[in-house]
């Protein structure tokens, strides 16, 4: 479950640097719940081919997240806030 937390966040920064074929199968997986199955019936592919991408979609958020930082440094400012609480309500529902 966390894995699905984890990528849905990394999606919400870096989804739009995705092919516009790599955004519909990880929406209907991680978003849609479908399964690899339900997907390749939907776009006539194999399951493999679902697999094998929704394996280099997260290979390509995990990059670009060791590179640009911006879900780590979204956590870091995060838990500084909440350690100052009445900041952090003023401002959470900004992040």
């Amino acid at each position: 479950m966390d894995n699905y937390i984890y990528y849905s966040s990394l999606y919400d920064y870096y989804g739009k640097l995705l092919t516009e074929t790599q955004q519909k199968y990880f929406e209907d997986y991680y978003f849609n719940n479908l399964s690899l199955q339900e997907i390749a019936n939907n776009y006539n592919v194999s399951k493999n081919a679902i697999s094998k991408t929704l394996i280099d979609v997260n290979t390509k958020l995990d990059d670009y997240e060791l590179k640009l930082s911006l879900y780590k440094n979204k956590e870091i400012i995060k838990k500084t806030l909440i350690n100052n609480d009445k900041e952090y309500k003023q401002i959470e529902k900004y992040i």
